[in-house]
């Protein structure tokens, strides 16, 4: 589990501007400027009026300090911070592993691979073929479906292409879905706001691209890894 330590501090939103900075009313009416980590559209985690949650670095050397952490809503917690991500699972992996990775003990992080991509964990067995893992956080909730990408990606196209290739070279490529958001249950490809990215997956996927979805408890807390999802 991922305790916030020290604990995060409440306010409410005033707005998001500049892709990573946020404006926001502390409890006592100071207005705060902090770091917004998540260059995504951010769909339902960032109205105005919201209750979010930061964090507050002790770096001296820090414009500024505090990070926008968790948005809370009357029904859901969501994280919006992406850069905790790719440690949620990989914790997760650790601690709990999929029965497709139980061979896998040991892990690099943000390993080169193709023209221009790191693949964000590269798992090793002295028994199974090299295990290409990229993680992608999911925020975005419509009608009670939980969708990925929430904005055009075309980044993520081009991984996909390139870890097709490592699939052709014998290795396995995986992505995993950390879903930070307490209201979806499942993960579907946003065909209807990047369709080359869901054409780039599906070709993937043909090629023996797995997908697994990794689920987690939000709270002010914490953030606790609950169960996986294929």
């Amino acid at each position: 589990m991922l305790q916030f330590e020290p604990p995060l501090k409440p306010a409410v939103l005033i707005r998001r501007y500049k892709r990573f900075l946020a404006d926001v009313t502390t409890p006592d009416g100071h207005t705060l400027t902090i770091h917004c980590p998540n260059t995504g559209a951010m769909t339902g985690c960032a109205e105005p009026g919201a209750t979010i949650w930061y964090s507050t670095s002790t770096s001296k050397t820090r414009k500024y300090p505090h990070t926008w952490e968790l948005t809370q809503t009357p029904k859901d917690w969501i994280c919006v911070n992406t850069h905790r991500a790719n440690l949620l699972v990989e914790q997760a992996i650790s601690e709990m592993p999929p029965p497709s990775l139980t061979e896998y003990h040991n892990c690099q992080r943000e390993i080169r691979y193709g023209d221009k991509s790191r693949i964000d964990l590269l798992f090793t067995s002295t028994h199974e073929p090299d295990c290409y893992v990229e993680v992608k956080s999911v925020t975005l909730l419509e009608a009670g479906q939980g969708y990925f990408p929430d904005t055009v990606s075309v980044r993520g196209a081009r991984q996909l292409t390139e870890m097709t290739q490592l699939l052709a070279q014998g290795h396995r490529a995986m992505v995993v879905y950390a879903v930070l958001h307490t209201g979806i249950d499942s993960v579907k490809c946003a065909t209807h706001i990047d369709p080359q990215y869901c054409h780039a997956i599906q070709v993937a996927r043909n090629a023996g691209l797995e997908i697994m979805e990794a689920h987690y408890e939000l709270s002010e807390k914490g953030v606790k890894f609950l169960h996986w999802r294929s």
